[in-house]
């Protein structure tokens, strides 16, 4: 192992960030060399991602890590999974959709018609989310037949700035058109879904190096450095980070999504976890992340906002927390997975008629709303570790939490309280160490398995420990 440094771009559904990474002798430092709001625009088609703000924002942050590091070893993306641009050439068709545009609505109805959710399931191990990439491609219209390609945001972003075309693994396990047990394209179902599969590109698995950068956009960044793909499904990455045994624990990757699940070495493809809409996505190294949806920290921010534009004064979070803490007597819950909950606006509106709907006392302060979210997150996440554990057959004796919901200390208390284990918080940014740790190994700065990298990450971070209390 040799000391050096590589550059993580992570993008998320609220922000973005660069991360320098340093790596010397199998240790490893960090710095946040850029950070840029990522905030969605509705526009009379509907609801879009700002792709030019990122890759702008992405490329302010490049530019920062080459005046730290001139030598950088290499470049890694990630971001969310599902949405896409499509390509003709060298131009984009449109900017990408958000997934929570209403559009994919007819594109699971079109979908379903040729393909019952019980078929899809066996091929592609997903659980039924209305805007997989699969149902918004359903949804395009003549659009196709217009593109010859198709790359997810982190790929997009590597083209942009590599002219290179691939789809990385991790992230193209979650369009629903990869086979689940080949991990390649599932061709007869694309075309069955009125998708050419002349559009699909070329597969690579995380630690491939797709190139270095154009030659115009190494002169604007004042440097130049291979770009690899990592496990460009942001949850990949932060699996990388979590520093756990994976035989013995839970993750639950928490931001604006809750991604709560265990590792497995095979797809779990039973009828029992169809029906508890659980999914099959790819893992670094060939893992299989076996997981379920919650909704997320998007119900506690989309409330805040909600609340910040009523009453045009900021909230402060951490104090808002700090109250509901304080709430005597137990807070009631709702069903944090129910789907009145994904589109934006309006939330505190829509908890609360779902509350009255369920015959349930609706809080009366903002106090007790954010101990509700709070409450309702930790059951929706206690039943999902639960439900994982028997579904895989893993025995979870831990749970590990990582992402900006490590920080919340009122949930990650609840969670251990309602799910009767310990909680370990932390790492925050894991996404961004998981990024890194792919590259470093690509670039001989750290070596070993899975179990390698998340060693490294336990020897630098550590977690906040929460034991159950009730």
């Amino acid at each position: 192992m040799t000391s050096g440094s590589v550059a993580a771009v992570d993008l998320g559904a609220t922000s973005g960030r660069v991360i320098l990474g340093r790596f010397d002798g199998g240790r490893i430092g960090m710095a946040t060399v850029g950070r840029f709001a990522n905030t969605p625009v509705r526009m009379p088609d509907g609801l879009h991602w700002d792709l030019l703000g990122l890759h702008r924002g992405a490329r302010d942050g490049l530019r920062a890590a080459f005046r730290a590091e001139p030598g950088l070893a290499s470049i890694g993306v990630d971001s969310w999974a599902v949405d896409y641009a499509l390509l003709r050439g060298d131009r984009m068709l449109g900017v990408p959709f958000h997934y929570r545009d209403e559009r994919s609505a007819a594109g699971v109805e079109a979908v379903h018609a040729v393909a019952p959710f019980e078929e899809l399931y066996r091929r592609n191990g997903l659980q039924f989310l209305p805007f997989n990439t699969l149902y918004q491609l359903a949804a395009e219209g003549d659009a196709l037949g217009m593109a010859d390609g198709i790359l997810l945001i982190p790929d997009l972003l590597g083209w942009m700035l590599t002219g290179a075309r691939a789809a990385e693994r991790t992230n193209a396990s979650t369009t629903g058109l990869l086979d689940v047990r080949t991990r390649e394209w599932d061709r007869e179902l694309a075309e069955r879904i009125g998708v050419p599969a002349g559009i699909l590109p070329d597969l690579v698995d995380p630690g491939t190096t797709l190139g270095g950068l154009l030659p115009h956009v190494a002169a604007e960044l004042g440097g130049q450095a291979p770009v690899v793909a990592v496990g460009s499904h942001d949850t990949a990455s932060a699996v990388v980070a979590v520093p756990m045994r994976a035989d013995r624990a839970a993750y639950i990757s928490c931001g604006t999504w809750g991604l709560v699940g265990v590792e497995t070495e095979r797809p779990v493809l039973t009828d029992a976890a169809r029906e508890a809409n659980f999914t099959n996505e790819g893992g670094v190294d060939g893992r299989v992340r076996f997981l379920h949806n919650v909704m997320g920290l998007w119900l506690l921010s989309e409330t805040v906002r909600a609340w910040e534009d009523e009453s045009g004064d900021r909230i402060d979070l951490p104090a808002l927390l700090a109250r509901a803490a304080a709430v005597d007597g137990p807070a009631g819950t709702f069903d944090a997975n129910d789907p009145v909950f994904l589109a934006p606006g309006d939330m505190p509106g829509r908890i609360a008629a779902w509350l009255r709907d369920h015959g349930r006392p609706v809080p009366a302060s903002h106090a007790e709303f954010a101990r509700c979210i709070v409450e309702s997150l930790a059951e929706a996440f206690a039943r999902a570790v639960a439900k994982a554990s028997e579904l895989s057959g893993v025995t979870v004796e831990t749970i590990h939490v990582v992402g900006g919901g490590a920080l919340n200390t009122l949930l990650c208390q609840r969670l251990a309280d309602r799910a009767g284990l310990p909680v370990l918080a932390g790492p925050v940014e894991a996404t961004a160490i998981g990024n890194l740790l792919v590259q470093a190994r690509a670039a001989r700065l750290v070596a070993g398995d899975l179990e390698a990298l998340r060693a490294v990450v336990a020897g630098a971070f550590e977690p906040v420990r929460y034991a159950p209390t009730a």
